[in-house]
């Protein structure tokens, strides 16, 4: 299974999530089934590392974002993904107006796993750490949730555990 995580430039909320379900699915021996990518709506900070306040806050927590740099969403990502999960509903209108026809990819919000915890994760940009460190909370608790579907889907697929 591929899934992409999409926010508003691919520096903030998408890598975080990226790095977050990477470190969860692969204590859960899922790291080589489930594989993840982020990308950005927009194509302003192509190329550029995660924020500094969004490396330092999920270093404090055991997630690695150094390795990540930002992208711009593409239509071959509808191609190459299965599941494309938006941050907010701004990202996931625009998702549904850039699929293509007849595209097999699902959309959803990163949290509908957790219909108490709210629908969009709020963008820290230009925000304080306390802000990312509320984002990274909201991102954490949607973590178990999509790691368990993640292996529901996986059984369903193949048979067997992970």
């Amino acid at each position: 299974m591929k899934v992409l995580i999409v926010c508003t430039g691919n520096i903030c909320r998408s890598p975080t999530a990226e790095a977050l379900l990477r470190h969860h699915l692969i204590s859960a021996g899922l790291g080589d089934r489930v594989l993840l990518d982020s990308a950005g709506m927009a194509g302003y900070h192509i190329g550029q590392p995660p924020s500094s306040e969004a490396v330092i806050c999920a270093a404090e927590r055991g997630y690695d974002l150094s390795a990540l740099r930002a992208r711009q969403i593409t239509h071959r990502d509808f191609d190459d993904f299965d599941l494309i999960l938006a941050m907010d509903h701004g990202h996931l209108r625009q998702l549904e107006r850039q699929r293509p026809e007849g595209s097999a990819c699902g959309l959803a919000l990163y949290l509908d796993v957790m219909p108490d915890a709210g629908d969009e994760v709020a963008d820290p940009y230009y925000g304080t750490l306390a802000d990312y460190e509320i984002m990274l909370d909201v991102i954490e608790s949607a973590a178990p949730p999509w790691i368990e579907a993640f292996k529901r889907d996986y059984l369903a697929a193949h048979g067997t555990k992970p």
